[in-house]
């Protein structure tokens, strides 16, 4: 494991690049995938790399909001809007108590436990190559029912995103193609407007504990990751369509769960 001294910008842009583009050939923002190179190739502690890991996901989901705003038609996302109000709410309530969550357990239960949540993702990516990308909507978006689960789900994916400091983007879209009935390009949408709330709240948390006290993960990871990752998400999209995407969620999946389970098994 590398200590401070192997981080450069050079090294955490090289990474952010490829990394933001297997997360814009799917539709995500690669941070599941970037957790295991802050830990296991940058040389970064679990909860130090959760931090970090946030802190890139804010840049990128960010940045993704500013694009896809401009180009996108809104009609559709206002209809969700209640909806994503709901999640939004459980979710930043989640990502709140989670910060804390990561601040208190060991390093020892926490890299377990990331383990079990990266294994999660990568065989949640598996399946999801598998099903239909139109859900039909089990709940539809009116009503209490659907503002209560959206609430529920909400939770769950504020945590997820507080422990992995990822924007939670692999389960929020999912969750609004197959409950909830939106097409794939406004969960896309929804996703952003979600994430960004939620992955803001966790930052400020880490920062009023202290966490990003050290400038050199500000100059030397944070930023050139997030400009690398919005430079390969960029060129993923472009590349969408060169190879299916159930075929590209299998190998990622795959390469996932393989890279956690070195990473954080022992």
């Amino acid at each position: 494991m590398l200590s401070e001294r192997g981080r450069s910008p050079v090294r955490a842009f090289g990474f952010g690049v490829p990394i933001g583009a297997l997360g814009g050939l799917i539709g995500l923002g690669g941070a599941e995938f970037r957790l295991p190179v802050l830990t296991g190739v940058l040389g970064y502690r679990p909860r130090q790399a959760v931090a970090v890991n946030l802190a890139v996901s804010l840049i990128t989901v960010t940045a993704a909001a500013i694009i896809r705003g401009s180009t996108l038609e809104w009609q559709p996302v206002v209809e969700l809007l209640p909806v994503a109000a709901a999640m939004t709410t459980g979710a930043v309530v989640a990502a709140y108590v989670g910060i804390g969550i990561v601040h208190r357990l060991p390093e020892t239960g926490l890299r377990r436990l990331i383990l079990v949540l990266l294994v999660a993702i990568g065989l949640a990516l598996i399946v999801e190559a598998f099903l239909p990308q139109d859900g039909g909507g089990l709940l539809g978006q009116t009503g209490p029912v659907p503002l209560l689960v959206a609430g529920a789900c909400g939770l769950a994916i504020g945590l997820v995103s507080s422990l992995l400091g990822v924007a939670g983007g692999e389960l929020i879209i999912p969750t609004l193609l197959f409950l909830f009935g939106a097409d794939i390009v406004t969960a896309g949408t929804v996703s952003l407007l979600v994430s960004l709330p939620t992955v803001a709240v966790g930052v400020g948390r880490h920062a009023r504990r202290g966490t990003y006290s050290n400038r050199t993960d500000l100059t030397a990871t944070i930023v050139p990751m997030g400009v690398g990752s919005i430079i390969g998400a960029v060129v993923g999209g472009l590349l969408v369509g060169l190879a299916p995407d159930s075929l590209l969620k299998v190998l990622l999946g795959i390469i996932l769960i393989v890279s956690a389970a070195r990473v954080f098994r022992h």
